[in-house]
């Protein structure tokens, strides 16, 4: 179990609600409870009691996110939503499942058509819908297909090649644009028109029909007033049908403000053919200080994009200032009216109550975090610094390593902590140039002197070009200095420091049983196992030796690629420093290509460099 993981379990609320099981950024089972806390805990401890299926897919799981519900009832349907939507792994699945209809126009074919699809993607192409089921669909298509001439067929229209017109055009239901017979702009302003009346703009739809049928009756062409007639009706029809689906099955985002701190969380909950398929959480930088009202009029108008769409409902925790001005630009983005509503009861402020049980929830989790990262940095410092006795918060602590093979090529690191945070940025290899043999004290005064002299040097020079002393590259000096090693280490650095006139903090971490040696003291410090103090200096200790061992791998690859190549027919001396100045590193010399390698060396010699660097690799193995 990772640690995030572990995390979120102990964090895991008493609520009702569902959850959602991850592998690798996938969800992989999705599941409601009564008691998240109990149940959640409960695939991780007991694993005995488990089924083989629920012990496979535990083994798999490296993460998982909860949605907050008020109720049992509320759980089940949103898990069987989540279901649905996800089709995890794990879960039971229908594999019939159907998907609510809608009709589909993109208006930037030349001649496009309504269709109706299953899924609504996000591909630049107009959605009309949920409707209740297929049949709704085709009766609504069957009205547009006979109140404006657009084609209904899937061929594909070539101005080249025009086909002779098909039976719709011969009964007014379809232009013929592959005859050839409208043009672009003459079909767009008809799809213009059936995009106006599937957003719900039914009135001038019926006025036209109306006006046709009279003038139709006046001309005593009754079978065409019929004819008419009877299309107003089915129009009439398709608004009741649509006006019963936006009321049973609506479409509506809810959004909550909560306040936290200098920021503000957004929560999000997205309900869609009036099933609640999922949320999300944002946060709005610097938007403490603002009302909640001003906070959602901000996110709205970030959010929603003409490729972003909203609903034609906003259910929101507080109303914004200019309401009527952001209603209708929402409406002017959406191409049909939409609504803000900020509810005081009723069911829309139970949808309210729940995204704001969400963003506490997530608030909770926040600041615990918040927490738990202080305490492991900057906590983690000030109580190191108290267990040393020192005066001042240790800010900026050095950690310090050798690393040899023997004697040979020896390094040493140095990595950088600021404020309990590692800081990559500042770490620093030296290598070592007085020292022969296998000799860590000297090699530890060796470096310890470098590095304070580089410090001393650059803050001289820093001061007199009136430059800030911290932004240097080593005179902002260590607070406290950690030497990975026992009291021989830290006697040869601390006398290093003292030589230098300086007079810095500083300890060294035995191995054994990680007891904390100071100088000029015969007793050490022995920490609790569990103190954000112990885990500081471990990680930083971690990776002082990391950091050296891993450049020094390097250098012995190096050397004996080097040396290697001293045995290469026609590789000098010369060649040979040539060949590691213009490819930096091993692992780029062996990537080259002949024709690369024969850019620094002749070709026949490139050859056979080629050959030596890749003989182990076409080796058989034994």
């Amino acid at each position: 179990m990772n640690a995030e993981l572990e995390w979120k379990l102990h964090n895991l609320p008493d609520s009702p609600g569902c959850y959602l099981m991850k592998s690798e950024g996938k969800i992989i089972y999705v599941g409601k409870a009564k008691n998240l806390k109990n149940r959640v805990s409960q695939y991780f401890h007991a694993s005995r009691n488990h089924t083989p299926k629920v012990r496979a897919m535990v083994e798999k799981v490296d993460d998982f996110d909860i949605m907050l519900v008020d109720g049992e009832l509320e759980a089940f349907a949103l898990e069987c939503n989540l279901i649905k939507m996800h089709r995890p792994h794990y879960n039971i699945l229908l594999k019939d499942d159907k998907h609510y209809p809608y009709i589909r126009i993109d208006p930037r074919e030349d001649f496009p058509r309504p269709e109706l699809v299953r899924r609504q993607l996000k591909d630049g192409a107009r959605y009309f819908g949920p409707y209740q089921g297929a049949t709704v669909v085709r009766e609504v298509l069957d009205v547009v297909r006979a109140t404006f001439p657009i084609r209904s067929c899937g061929w594909r229209i070539d101005p080249n090649k025009p086909r002779r017109p098909c039976v719709y055009h011969q009964i007014g239901q379809c232009r013929a644009p592959c005859a050839g017979l409208v043009s672009r702009e003459d079909y767009a302003e008809i799809v213009a028109r059936v995009i106006d009346f599937l957003s719900g703009r039914h009135a001038p739809v019926i006025e036209e029909l109306t006006a046709r049928m009279r003038e139709a009756a006046a001309q005593m062409n009754y079978e065409r007033a019929a004819l008419y007639r009877d299309r107003i009706r089915a129009v009439e029809s398709v608004m009741q049908k649509q006006k019963a689906i936006s009321t049973a099955q609506d479409d509506r985002d809810v959004i909550a403000v909560l306040h936290r701190d200098a920021d503000a969380l957004v929560e999000m909950l997205y309900i869609r053919g009036g099933r609640l398929l999922g949320s999300e959480n944002f946060t709005m930088e610097g938007a403490g200080d603002e009302s909640p009202g001003e906070v959602i009029t901000q996110f709205i108008l970030q959010y929603y994009t003409p490729e972003n769409l909203p609903p034609t409902e906003l259910i929101l925790s507080a109303d914004p200032p200019e309401k009527a001005v952001v209603e209708e630009l929402l409406t002017e983005l959406h191409g049909r009216r939409t609504y803000l509503f900020a509810p005081m009861r009723g069911e829309k402020m139970k949808l309210v109550r729940m995204a704001l049980k969400n963003a506490r929830d997530l608030a909770e989790k926040l600041d615990k975090r918040a927490a738990s990262s202080r305490a492991r940095t900057v906590g983690a410092a000030e109580e190191l610094g108290e267990v040393l006795g020192l005066m001042h918060f240790p800010r900026r602590i050095e950690g310090y390593d050798i690393s040899n093979t023997q004697g040979s090529l020896s390094v040493a690191s140095q990595v950088v902590m600021i404020d309990g945070v590692s800081r990559n940025d500042q770490y620093r290899i030296y290598r070592i140039k007085t020292v022969q043999g296998a000799n860590d004290f000297a090699s530890m005064h060796e470096v310890i002197t470098r590095r304070l002299r580089h410090g001393l040097r650059e803050m001289e020079e820093r001061r007199a070009a009136g430059e800030a002393v911290e932004d240097g590259k080593f005179s902002d000096l260590p607070d406290l200095i950690l030497i990975d090693g026992g009291r021989g280490q830290l006697n040869a650095a601390q006398d290093a420091m003292h030589a230098l006139g300086l007079d810095i903090p500083m300890f060294g971490l035995a191995k054994r049983i990680e007891e904390i040696v100071l100088p000029d003291c015969d007793e050490s410090i022995l920490l609790d196992r569990h103190s954000n103090a112990l885990h500081l200096i471990q990680r930083l200790r971690d990776e002082a030796h990391r950091f050296a061992i891993t450049h020094h791998r390097k250098l012995r690859s190096k050397a004996s690629v080097a040396s290697r190549l001293e045995t290469v027919p026609g590789v000098g001396e010369a060649r040979r420093k040539a060949l590691l100045r213009h490819f930096s590193t091993v692992e780029a010399l062996k990537a080259a290509s002949v024709e690369e390698i024969a850019a620094v060396v002749p070709k026949n010699v490139a050859e056979n460099v080629y050959q030596m660097l890749h003989q182990d690799d076409a080796a058989p193995e034994v």
